[in-house]
């Protein structure tokens, strides 16, 4: 196939339009939408990719976690259409800038999603439908209008989002590659990443040893010891193991979650854990 072959055509990002609408279809909580994000890139990469080694990189490569408004999402998904075209047409661009582009759009959209499409838009198309249903006024119309006017309101967030992303998208790569913003941003995506995981291993993973032992009239507390030495140490160390269990030893968080869970219950009840 040659290269003008292989351009998205407006067909093609229908293909993407329509599979990017089944996002949240396949939620986890290993990696969020990802199947749905992979999904939505299909027709993508079936066109734009020749032999099976390059399709199956770029399957695992939106594989990775993905989290967002599903509305909103539409716009990512159209930009990663345009940066896999372009990698995969040009190679002048990192593979792994792709996801980080991705990466660094996932809270802004989630907060302007959340804001004005579920936040805003949803409470005062509801509110009107339903001020006018309570009053008598029209029967069922009005429900059926607060369903059309989410429906245009969300298709059309969508329809933008996948098109005008992916037109905006080739420039967009265009300016980034110029200007070595790719390379900067995937850096500072990965120094954000490290520091919003280090910040909630203190918050979220709680490890605490209730056992004491006795030194003459002095009581000694393990974890009072520890917390002396650092704070946070034992949090620290487990999530370092669950890294290095995944990472060295491809172990599944799925099989890592439930073997936690499981110590955690036998060492409750064997008094080593609290």
């Amino acid at each position: 196939m040659t290269k003008e072959s292989k351009k998205l055509t407006k067909k093609d990002l229908g293909k993407v339009l329509l599979n990017q609408m089944t996002i949240r279809c396949a939620n986890n909580y290993e990696r969020q939408q990802n199947a749905g994000f992979t999904q939505a890139m299909m027709p993508v990469i079936e066109k734009v990719y020749d032999n099976d080694e390059d399709k199956l990189a770029a399957y695992e490569r939106h594989m990775e976690l993905f989290l967002t408004n599903d509305i909103t999402s539409s716009i990512p998904v159209g930009i990663a259409a345009a940066m896999e075209e372009r990698y995969a047409l040009e190679g002048d661009i990192d593979p792994d800038s792709i996801n980080a582009v991705k990466t660094a759009m996932m809270g802004p959209l989630a907060g302007l999603g959340d804001s004005l499409l579920n936040g805003t838009a949803r409470p005062i198309l509801a509110g009107i439908a339903c001020s006018f249903a309570i009053n008598g006024q029209g029967g069922m119309l009005w429900p059926i209008l607060f369903v059309l006017a989410m429906s245009i309101v969300s298709l059309g967030v969508r329809y933008l989002g996948v098109f005008k992303g992916y037109q905006q998208g080739v420039k967009l790569v265009d300016k980034m590659q110029k200007s070595g913003l790719i390379s900067k941003l995937s850096d500072l995506a990965a120094v954000a990443a490290y520091v919003i995981v280090g910040g909630f291993i203190s918050i979220i993973v709680y490890i605490t040893i209730p056992i004491e032992y006795s030194a003459g009239d002095t009581v000694i507390s393990i974890q009072q010891t520890l917390d002396g030495l650092v704070p946070g140490l034992l949090p620290l160390l487990f999530t370092g193991l669950m890294y290095w269990l995944m990472k060295k030893k491809n172990i599944s968080p799925t099989v890592l979650m439930f073997t936690t869970m499981l110590v955690g219950i036998i060492g409750v009840y064997a008094g080593v854990l609290a």
